[in-house]
């Protein structure tokens, strides 16, 4: 009799489609069962709202951990940067595979750069689409400082329609997470790569969260074959940075864990926060480095300790309505 089928719950975007895929295909070779994937539309897909208006934090999460709790699904895989900062005890984070790029790229018109497309010029402000107040707040900073004629525009919808606003002549550009276009085989479309110095992502960004029913133990023996303890230490720091601002995945923040190295040798584990006002005048943006956290503790309190002085720097009067 043939082992039953794992049930990998997913959101039916072409983006969440390929990560589960990609997860489904190893988690087939970890247990040796067959992986069916459950697709399941959640409230971030249908709502045509901006997502800072709908609340941001766990729009895309809570029907999938829904389902998980309902026994719909064995396991779920979530955008580990959709997850909200507080672990539900009746779901565990079963395994951090190894992260994508963490970057954002630039999709821009004519093949451009984001310094070529906001140089000044005859064709006047280049319009920029992004759907994340945490790239508009480093953007407009960055062309502040560098004398860009830019101009952030709220945009929502898939990558697909997102790049089509730039085909289309509607926008100059659009910024997207570089590990989704990596997923989906579209990463040759990008135009630039934003330095982590210019941009720092989102709290998490390129990594994967594989979640389920926290009472499994041997789905989650499983599945901990999967998990990367270098990335769940960093993405550990950037959300507990994230939860102990009070921020919600929508606010205005960004954060990268990233590990410092002495030849081959791991040594330390650097930890970079940014806060900022959307119009890009004001940002609070420091670093902190420490041993490289043997645990999940110690992860948190990296992130913690930074969070501190970001607010004691007055980062608490950028991010509008604090999250509860």
């Amino acid at each position: 009799m043939s082992e039953q089928a794992l049930r990998l719950g997913t959101r039916r975007s072409k983006l969440a489609m390929a990560q589960s895929g990609q997860v489904a295909d190893a988690v087939r070779q970890v247990t040796g069962r067959p992986v069916e994937l459950v697709e399941i539309t959640t409230y971030g897909d249908t709502s045509r709202e901006h997502l800072a208006q709908i609340g941001g934090t766990g729009v895309f999460v809570t029907a999938l951990r829904d389902a998980l709790l309902r026994g719909e699904v064995d396991f779920a895989v979530h955008s580990l940067k959709d997850l909200p900062t507080a672990q539900p005890d009746d779901l565990a984070l079963a395994a951090v595979p190894v992260r994508e790029d963490p970057r954002d790229v630039l999709v821009a018109r004519d093949g451009l750069t984001f310094e070529g497309l906001g140089a000044p010029s005859a064709k006047g402000t280049a319009r920029v689409g992004t759907g994340s107040p945490r790239r508009m707040a480093q953007l407009n900073a960055y062309a502040r400082s560098h004398g860009l004629a830019i101009e952030t525009v709220p945009i929502r919808g898939n990558v697909d329609s997102r790049i089509g606003y730039v085909r289309s002549g509607e926008l100059d550009g659009v910024v997207l997470a570089a590990a989704g276009l990596h997923r989906i085989g579209r990463i040759d479309e990008a135009t630039d790569f934003l330095p982590v110095d210019t941009v720092l992502p989102a709290p998490g960004q390129g990594a994967l969260a594989i979640e389920c029913a926290a009472d499994n133990a041997e789905l989650i023996a499983a599945l901990a074959e999967l998990d990367d303890p270098f990335t769940r230490a960093a993405v550990t720091a950037e959300r507990s940075l994230l939860a102990a601002l009070e921020a919600g995945c929508s606010a205005p923040v960004g954060a990268l864990a990233d590990l410092l190295a002495d030849g081959q040798i791991v040594t330390e584990m650097r930890l970079r926060g940014v806060v900022g006002t959307t119009d890009g005048s004001t940002l609070v943006q420091l670093s902190t480095t420490g041993p490289v956290p043997e645990t999940h503790d110690q992860a948190m309190a990296l992130g913690r300790e930074l969070a501190a002085e970001m607010l004691a720097k007055g980062a608490a009067g950028l991010m509008g309505e604090r999250a509860h």
